[in-house]
């Protein structure tokens, strides 16, 4: 397949166009009835359980799919990833968050250089600088212990660690590791946010880590300006260099800000934004809170799915099948939303982020040359933790649109709950569900049934479920530093698996351009209009009418805008 031919040019893809009638006048009933098929569809690896029983696929569905993956020449461009090769074509860069993670001695090149070398050199900076933290050696102005830090960032500087973060809390050996600490996040320029990520804290025990790779993010350097200031209002503007670090490449403009270079932790422009939790985006964050050692597995974890990804045959292999049926559901069978159901609350900040690394990744409309695409990319992804959601929208899954879903289940949960004279304990209670849905979505319920149950005649159409609505299950052997980082690696490279099939870049994001562009422009018509009374002018219509209407509705903000920190 040259590499200006585009996927649905192939005769592997015309194969699976041609399957999908023959797929769709087989009910899951059916399918799931067939018990070699079944025993093909799971995998194991290092505790981890992949079933895919409940997708609308037969074996002969996935062979087509693994020759679609041979045209691609997948495995090729998984071995460029891993070494180095510039596949992020439209902004010349190697890909490889998978260097985050790596062992001391691997060897993993971006422009003939070993990058891994680099990589442990700052992670051990954040090793020794978050047991200074952590032990009190490192103390703010007042000389008092830093136990609160703020991380400030936003998009994949926010969204990846705050997941990693959430899923940590209540895991029983990072409990320990975190006793007597608070992290919290600081993402939305809305002053609202910055009053939550404050309120209760006290400058003098609290650090900011300021994330920005250039330390221009508009919205990252407002917020950091903030915090700035309440800290300077409070300590003096001397003790913003025992109180704020950096997670930048531009030293200048954060020795400028007021913060020690040397205080400021590198990474690199071969990981982008939304893959860089293992960079020290996340790893300074969560090491401060939980100590280096216990992040180290979290490292681990993502590493031992790397390895899998990277050396499995793909028969076996999670990523890539778990890639290639979604490219399946996709692009073949018309489905264009995946629902993320972990029955672990602990994992309800994956949704958001997995929302944020699918769709940034792969929802583009052009291929990797520029061609325009004749089909769809991408999924809508959304989510939430089971049993939350089944009381929220899995109404529409089951008797509305077909999504795919994935459920993720925990085989022992963090936090054991069991209540004398109870039938089964809370976790089994959860569980119960979650064995549960995928059977309902798979064979749903037909009126023969519901005759049978004497169901009132006029209600039968009401409690009538079709079925035939896929799913696949992931089961954890636990949710600990190790495990999170697996789910991690999985999603990352699933979503790479997407974009490789489909000829795209998964790795740049000029999506997020053009609106911040145009929000510069709307910036200066607001500071213009505010200090010297100047008319709206520039926009359209609507956009002109309802700029002024807010101008109009706060005039009371002064033209020389005073220092007002929020008071909750």
């Amino acid at each position: 397949m040259a590499s200006s031919t585009l996927i649905c040019d192939t005769e592997p893809w015309k194969e699976l166009k041609a399957h999908v009638d023959d797929i769709k006048k087989t009910h899951l009933r059916n399918l799931m009835s067939d018990s070699n098929r079944c025993n093909s569809m799971m995998v194991e690896f290092d505790g981890l359980f992949l079933d895919y029983t409940r997708q609308q696929a037969r074996q002969d569905t996935m062979e087509k799919l693994l020759r679609l993956a041979q045209a691609v020449h997948l495995k090729e461009k998984i071995l460029k990833m891993f070494s180095g090769e510039h596949i992020n074509s439209t902004e010349n860069r190697s890909v490889l968050h998978v260097a985050l993670r790596a062992p001391r001695d691997k060897v993993i090149c971006s422009d003939g250089r070993n990058v891994v070398p680099e990589v442990w050199k700052v992670l051990d900076k954040i090793n020794e600088f978050s047991e200074k933290i952590r032990s009190g050696s490192w103390v703010g102005e007042t000389g008092k212990a830093l136990t609160d830090v703020i991380a400030v960032g936003i998009g994949g500087s926010f969204l990846g660690p705050l997941f990693v973060h959430t899923a940590l809390q209540t895991d029983p050996e990072a409990m320990a590791c975190s006793k007597g600490r608070q992290l919290r996040f600081l993402a939305n320029v809305d002053p609202v946010d910055v009053a939550k990520s404050i309120t209760g804290l006290n400058p003098e025990t609290t650090l900011v880590v300021v994330v920005s790779k250039t330390f221009t993010t508009a919205e990252t350097m407002l917020n950091a300006r903030t915090l700035r200031e309440w800290i300077s209002t409070a300590l003096g503007p001397q003790a913003v260099a025992k109180h704020m670090v950096a997670v930048s490449t531009n030293l200048t403009l954060v020795e400028k800000f007021g913060i020690d270079p040397n205080n400021a932790f590198a990474f690199w422009d071969w990981v982008g934004g939304r893959y860089s939790v293992c960079s020290a985006v996340g790893i300074l964050p969560l090491s401060l809170q939980y100590g280096f050692p216990l992040v180290e597995k979290f490292l681990k974890g993502a590493s031992s799915i790397d390895q899998h990804f990277y050396s499995q045959s793909f028969e076996k292999n999670i990523p890539v099948l778990l890639g290639l049926l979604s490219v399946w559901n996709v692009s073949f069978l018309g489905y264009p939303a995946r629902a993320i159901l972990p029955y672990a609350q602990a994992l309800e900040k994956l949704a958001p982020h997995i929302q944020q690394l699918s769709m940034e990744s792969n929802g583009k409309g052009v291929s990797i040359d520029g061609i325009p695409l004749p089909f769809e990319t991408g999924e809508i992804d959304f989510g939430e933790p089971g049993t939350n959601g089944q009381h929220s929208f899995y109404q529409l899954i089951h008797q509305g649109r077909v999504i795919p879903c994935d459920f993720i289940g925990v085989v022992k949960t963090q936090q054991p709950v069991y209540l004398k004279g109870e039938l089964v304990s809370n976790h089994d209670e959860l569980m119960s569900n979650f064995f549960a849905q995928p059977d309902a979505l798979a064979y749903g319920k037909t009126p023969e049934e519901l005759r049978s149950e004497n169901v009132a005649e006029h209600l039968i159409p009401h409690k009538t479920f079709t079925g035939n609505r896929p799913s696949l299950s992931l089961l954890l052997p636990s949710l600990n530093a190790y495990n999170i980082g697996q789910l991690l690696a999985i999603y990352e490279h699933r979503i790479a698996v997407q974009g490789f099939i489909w000829g795209i870049n998964s790795f740049d994001q000029w999506g997020v351009e053009l609106g911040k562009s145009l929000a510069t422009q709307v910036r200066k018509q607001l500071h213009a209009s505010r200090k010297k009374g100047e008319p709206v002018k520039g926009f359209n219509h609507s956009t002109t009418t309802l700029i002024t209407k807010y101008l109009k509705a706060t005039s009371d903000t002064p033209s020389e805008l005073p220092t007002l920190l929020p008071k909750i």
